[in-house]
């Protein structure tokens, strides 16, 4: 998946010599917390959050009086300058790695030198969500392989004579055990039982759910 197809295609911006006034004004009618701040070709020249904001004013914005100076300054005296900027077709994987390495809450999105969308780490939440399958009905399992090729053709190939759709398949490091790994599955049915005895007559070790009275493999 791409960042264009996740990305806010029409966000709202300010100018560098719009008012810190104007901006929490936006930030509040629009309910956003993220702004970028545009030239006139629209190149992107800073981004504005809530938080720089909040960091300018000596107190809660709620107990400011309105003729408070701070207000009347500038956003470019306290946005973020050169702030990271990403493509649309840059991968959403990759977008998220820079949000968890920079630790950013968004991204202005650019091409030809030009605003074209921005991306929030709610953006990138809900598209987490869409991918794991969590909005549609059906069941996680998780279970302890071992690292091997072909193991996830293995367990697959249960859910295949079940006649089972998987709506995700999540694969992640054993905290336990570095020679294994944990598949996180999500299967289309409220009732997995048949399927995690299977799993577990074949030897695989189903973690989730527990069901009371079986022991793992």
């Amino acid at each position: 998946m791409i960042v264009e197809e996740i990305m806010n295609t029409e966000p709202y911006t300010l100018a560098p010599h719009n008012t810190v006034r104007e901006a929490l004004k936006l930030m509040r009618d629009k309910k956003v917390r993220h702004v970028p701040v545009v030239n006139e070709e629209l190149h992107v020249v800073g981004v504005i959050t809530e938080r720089d904001i909040k960091e300018a004013l000596p107190s809660s914005l709620q107990d400011e009086p309105p003729n408070t100076a701070i207000l009347q300054e500038q956003i470019a005296n306290i946005m973020i300058k050169n702030p990271l900027l990403g493509h649309p077709l840059d991968f959403v994987e990759e977008v998220a790695l820079t949000f968890y390495e920079s630790k950013i809450g968004c991204l202005p999105i650019v091409s030809g030198g030009q605003l074209v969308g921005i991306v929030t780490t709610t953006d990138l939440l809900y598209t987490y969500i869409e991918l794991t399958g969590a909005t549609e009905p059906g069941s996680k399992i998780e279970i302890r392989v071992t690292d091997t090729p072909g193991v996830l053709f293995e367990v697959t190939k249960i859910f295949h004579e079940h006649h089972m759709n998987v709506q995700s398949v999540l694969v992640y490091p054993d905290a336990e055990n570095a020679q294994n790994k944990i598949l996180s599955i999500r299967v289309k049915t409220l009732n997995p039982l048949a399927m995690i005895e299977d799993l577990r007559q074949q030897g695989f070790d189903v973690l989730w759910p527990n069901l009371p009275g079986v022991s793992s493999s």
